[in-house]
């Protein structure tokens, strides 16, 4: 398999901004103040399905063959990337089948349904619903879509890439959550090009380290099912071109707990009445542990999905957990 490249991330820029405006790139002034650094929050809680898989989605699928337009694609997902496909699909007449674990957030279930998915439980996490997909796909010539390792995809995600460095020439730090890779590595791909000088950290949870623990290594490792809220970020087994690109062009992995996941979605909440998932919240919980590291530098977060379980939300605010910093 070809590694995209960033020639390929400006292609799927005119891909994308046929249906999809950019995103906007904030620096709110109560979160830098509180973070101590000029903090930018990249909201792609911005987008029609409220995550930056859309653009992969639309990407893929905008060129497919006809001939396999006409068949179909299927994906498996904890969510976000299967609605990035049926939102695409939706777009362009295909048919989508999507396999999800038996434990998915339901909003997101609802929102894949809704947007024209045929949607198929299977499995206790991500990787068991994985094999089950690929054998359906396989039996019925279908498409399958990976969640990461599809050239295409990386390079739709990284048009948010190409939006931040037209916005901000060359920022210190990126911080990107990972759960399989695709958006820290199209990002990667536009940082190389654009601004070399800049530091790219993808934040992981504590609980599904499986990524970071293959990045370190400099081998794929699997780790045990994961033991995390943050669905968007819950895998066990890396993807085998993501994890070759991270490898190359990722300066740092950064791991965070649950409950600094949990102190994200406050702060955002409460400083820029944005609403993340785990997933999306966990840049900014990285940024809050390495504040004194970033102190006075320019910071990008990436908000990556808003796609929050509301029975989540009422937990973040019971009385045991207090209120954010």
């Amino acid at each position: 398999m070809e590694l995209p490249t960033y020639a390929d991330v400006v292609a799927a820029q005119q891909v994308v901004h046929r249906h999809l405006a950019p995103t906007p790139l904030y620096e709110w002034p109560a979160l830098s103040q509180l973070l101590g650094c000029r903090y930018y929050l990249k909201h792609e809680n911005h987008t029609p399905t409220t995550a930056f898989k859309v653009r992969g989605g639309l990407n893929v699928v905008a060129r497919l063959p006809e001939e396999q337009k006409r068949r179909g694609v299927i994906g498996c997902t904890t969510g976000n990337h299967g609605q990035s496909l049926a939102y695409a699909c939706r777009r362009f007449g295909v048919r989508c089948v999507l396999v999800v674990p038996e434990a998915v957030n339901p909003d997101k279930l609802a929102a894949m349904r809704a947007l024209g998915a045929e949607v198929v439980l299977h499995g206790r996490d991500f990787d068991d619903a994985r094999a089950h997909c690929e054998a359906v796909g396989a039996r019925e010539g279908l498409r399958y879509v990976h969640s990461a390792n599809e050239p295409d995809l990386i390079a739709g995600v990284g048009t948010y890439a190409l939006e931040i460095v037209e916005a901000l020439s060359e920022p210190d730090v990126v911080l990107v959550p990972v759960g399989l890779g695709s958006g820290i590595c199209g990002t990667a791909l536009v940082l190389a090009e654009r601004c070399p000088r800049t530091r790219l950290l993808g934040v992981q949870a504590e609980g599904a380290p499986a990524v970071t623990l293959s990045w370190r290594a400099g081998r794929p490792v699997e780790t045990a099912t994961p033991a995390t809220f943050a669905e968007g970020v819950a895998t066990r087994v890396p993807a085998s071109l993501t994890l070759e690109i991270m490898r190359r062009l990722v300066h740092d992995m950064v791991l965070v707990s649950d409950e600094e996941l949990r102190e994200g979605i406050r702060i955002l909440l409460r400083l820029t009445h944005n609403l993340a998932e785990g997933a999306g919240a966990a840049s900014t919980a990285a940024a809050w542990k390495l504040r004194d590291r970033l102190a006075g530098k320019t910071v990008v977060g990436v908000l990556s999905g808003g796609n929050l379980d509301i029975r989540e939300l009422a937990r973040l605010f019971a009385p045991e957990h207090g209120e954010a910093p």
